[in-house]
């Protein structure tokens, strides 16, 4: 059985600190990582906040530059095995904050990378959110997103739930069993290359004439 960690990023657009945002994106990495544990997979997580790369990220999209911060974690973001995705919904739609870092990310960088998509919101009516906004955004890029989506109202952290949407720990608990299983079941992203270090006598013994 593969034991080499799994390395899942968590990008959260929450606004304040602390966030709801936040708090739901973390109690999905935990339960992802409980689930791929009971599959014997370590899980590492890195947590990106976007409210602390705002700066960097506007910065980016006006000069075609990233800052050394912002490059950080669009690496991270591109070199993870699996993502958890995490926004505020305004005006029915994710925010401008989280559309603008993924545009900054290569168009490329997410195909055929599990995603799990999840949102916070005033109240249940913005849930829809989730299936015209995010998942058609990480469909476009080419990710494959699990089949259930995460959106957390006010009510819904301490809330009994209804027949159809279940409560907030259930729906945490099925999203993550998804992730965790296309991340079990996945290769661990490949380790860049170390660079081959030639002798400089070998170097200059190649510049000799015949």
């Amino acid at each position: 059985m593969n034991r080499e960690p799994v390395k899942l990023v968590v990008v959260s657009a929450g606004l304040s600190v602390p966030s709801s945002t936040r708090l739901l994106g973390d109690r999905l990495a935990e339960a992802v990582r409980q689930s791929a544990a009971d599959d014997g997979r370590p899980v590492e997580v890195r947590v990106v906040e976007l409210r602390d790369l705002a700066v960097d990220i506007a910065n980016n999209l006006v000069t075609g530059f990233a800052g050394r911060t912002l490059a950080e974690a669009v690496a991270a973001v591109t070199e993870a095995d699996g993502l958890i995705a995490v926004t505020p919904v305004f005006s029915a739609s994710y925010s401008g904050l989280f559309k603008s870092f993924f545009d900054v990310i290569d168009p490329d960088a997410l195909t055929g990378k599990p995603v799990l998509i999840a949102a916070t919101g005033g109240t249940a009516r913005h849930s829809l959110a989730l299936e015209h906004a995010l998942r058609p955004l990480f469909a476009y890029l080419r990710a494959v997103v699990v089949p259930t989506a995460v959106y957390a109202a006010s009510e819904d952290w301490g809330g009994s739930g209804d027949p159809l949407t279940d409560t907030l720990p259930t729906r945490i608990a099925r999203a993550a069993g998804e992730l965790a299983g296309l991340l079990v079941a996945r290769p661990p992203a490949p380790r860049p290359p170390a660079d081959t270090v030639v002798p400089f006598e070998q170097q200059l013994a190649a510049l000799r004439p015949e």
